[in-house]
C-alpha cells in the first residue's frame, strides 16, 4: 500500500499525489495577513491575497486537506445552505437574490480555480437529492419551481419513482432531484492542488504548525504556534472544526462532529450510478455517495459527537450502505476513515468578524466543498477593504449552542439522536 505521508489513510490518500511535507514555522515571521487553517477556506483566501500583492502566512497544525477537506464526500452543492426561500422570508427578495448569486459566483470560482490551475480533481457533474420518505418531494418541487421562476435556473430535474431508482440502482427511494449544476470531485486532490496555486502566487504555508494563541498586540495581532509566531496586521480564522480554544465565540457557535466513509472494492454491478451522478437523501443523518473512477462506491453514512471515532468504521458505515444497496452484502470494503466538520445549530454558516481586523468563516454544515473556497476569497476581500459580502454573510442566523461550553455537548447528542430516531420512523 502507498505510503503517504498524510495523518489519515483514505481512499483520497491512496489516489493523490502526496508531496513532501513543508516546514514548520520555527522562529519569527512578520507578514500583513495570517491566515490560520490549511483547507479550502485558508487556501482560497492565500490564493485571492496574493493576486491582489498583499503577504499572508497560511499556519496548517498538520497536513495541507488532512481537515475536513481532504476527508470529506467531495460532493458540490448548488446555492446556499439555508433554502432561497426561508432566505427571503428572513432578509426579503433582494438580499435573498444576493445570497442565491453569491452561491452561483462560489460554483463558477470553483469551477475557474480548477481551470485555470489544472487540478486534476476527478470533477463530475450531476448530483441527486433522493427522497426516503415522499413527503420530501414538497420541499424539493418547490425549491425547483422557486429558483427557476425567481431566478432562471433551469438545471434541475424532478425524478419520479421509476426514474431515481434507473439512476441510483436501488428502488428504496420515493424519487428525487437532479441538479447537473452540481457534481461531485476528489477533494483532497483539490485541496493539494489549491495549496500549489497559493504557493505558486507567493504565499508562505506552514504544516505542523498547530496555533496555541491569538493575541492583540498594538493595531495587530501575535498568532503563536508551539515553534514560533507570526506578527501581523490581520487574522483569518479558518480552522472550521479544529479552531478550539482560538475564539470564545466561535467556540460557542460552530460545533465539530464526526463523518465517515467507506469505499468498497472495484463493483461489478453497472446498474448503480449508471450515469456517475453523485448522490444524497433527505435523512437528517444524510448518507451520502457516488462512484469513484476506479469504479468503487464511495459511501458516506454515520455521525457521532465525541472525540473518538468508532472501532471498527467500515462496519460502522458499512450498515447504512446496505440498507440501500443490500445487493453489496458480500462485497468487500477497501478503505473506511472519518473526519471531523462543523455544523452550526441553524446550518447557516459562521462568518463574521470577530474583533478588529480579525474574521472567520467556518461551520458549512455539509456545503464547504463550493462554498469554503469561495468564502476565503470573501475574507481576502474584506482585508483589501470591500467587506459588503462578508457583512451580509454576517446576518445569517447563527446563535450559540444552548447549555455552554459544559452542556452544550450532551444537549446536542439529545437532540441529533432524536432527529435520528426519526430518519428510522
Amino acid at each position: 500500500m502507498k505510503n503517504t505521508g498524510h495523518p489519515i489513510d483514505s481512499w483520497y490518500t491512496q489516489t493523490a499525489d502526496i508531496p513532501a511535507a513543508l516546514p514548520a514555522l520555527n522562529g519569527d515571521v512578520r507578514t500583513h495577513v495570517c491566515i490560520i487553517g490549511g483547507g479550502y477556506t485558508g487556501l482560497g483566501a492565500a490564493i485571492e491575497l496574493r493576486r491582489r500583492g498583499i503577504e499572508c502566512v497560511l499556519l496548517e497544525g498538520a497536513r495541507i486537506g488532512s481537515g475536513a477537506s481532504g476527508r470529506n464526500g467531495g460532493q458540490m452543492h448548488v446555492g446556499q445552505r439555508l433554502d432561497p426561500q426561508h432566505l427571503e422570508s428572513l432578509f426579503g427578495a433582494d438580499d435573498a437574490r444576493a445570497f442565491w448569486d453569491m452561491s452561483q459566483a462560489a460554483l463558477a470560482s470553483l469551477h475557474g480555480l480548477i481551470a485555470e490551475f489544472s487540478i486534476d480533481c476527478d470533477l463530475k457533474q450531476g448530483l441527486i437529492h433522493a427522497w426516503h420518505r415522499p413527503k420530501f418531494a414538497t420541499d424539493d418541487i418547490a425549491y425547483a419551481e422557486f429558483v427557476r421562476t425567481n431566478y432562471g435556473y433551469d438545471k434541475t430535474r424532478i425524478l419520479t419513482k421509476s426514474e431515481v431508482a434507473t439512476e441510483l440502482g436501488t428502488d428504496v427511494y420515493h424519487g428525487g432531484i437532479l441538479d447537473m449544476g452540481g457534481g461531485h470531485l476528489h477533494p483532497l486532490k483539490l485541496a493539494l492542488g489549491m495549496a500549489e496555486a497559493a504557493r505558486s502566487l507567493g504565499a508562505q504555508i506552514y504544516e505542523h504548525s498547530r496555533v496555541t494563541a491569538i493575541t492583540p498586540k498594538g493595531e495587530g495581532y501575535e498568532v503563536m504556534t508551539e515553534t514560533g509566531r507570526v506578527l501581523c496586521d490581520h487574522v483569518l480564522l479558518c480552522g472550521n472544526g479544529y479552531m478550539h480554544g482560538l475564539s470564545d465565540e466561535a467556540d460557542a457557535k460552530v460545533l465539530p462532529i464526526n463523518n465517515f466513509i467507506l469505499t468498497t472494492e472495484p463493483l461489478t454491478d453497472a446498474a448503480i450510478l449508471p450515469n456517475d451522478y453523485a448522490a444524497a437523501d433527505s435523512r437528517f443523518v444524510v448518507n451520502y455517495w457516488r462512484k469513484t473512477p476506479d469504479n468503487r462506491l464511495l459511501f458516506g453514512g454515520g455521525e457521532n459527537y465525541t472525540p473518538w471515532f468508532p472501532k471498527d468504521i467500515r462496519a460502522f458505515v458499512r450498515k447504512n450502505m446496505l440498507k440501500i444497496y443490500p445487493q453489496l452484502e458480500g462485497v468487500n470494503i477497501s478503505h473506511g476513515w472519518g473526519g471531523t466538520l462543523a455544523i452550526t445549530l441553524t446550518r447557516a454558516p459562521f462568518v463574521l468578524q470577530l474583533s478588529h481586523n480579525f474574521l472567520c468563516a467556518a461551520g458549512y454544515s455539509g456545503q464547504g466543498v463550493v462554498l469554503a473556497p469561495y468564502f476565503g476569497k470573501l475574507l481576502a476581500h474584506a482585508v483589501s477593504g470591500d467587506g459588503r459580502d462578508i457583512d451580509l454573510l454576517s446576518r445569517l442566523p447563527v446563535p450559540p449552542f444552548p447549555g455552554g461550553r459544559a452542556l452544550r455537548t450532551p444537549a446536542l447528542i439529545a437532540g441529533l439522536s432524536w432527529y435520528s430516531l426519526m430518519d428510522k420512523l
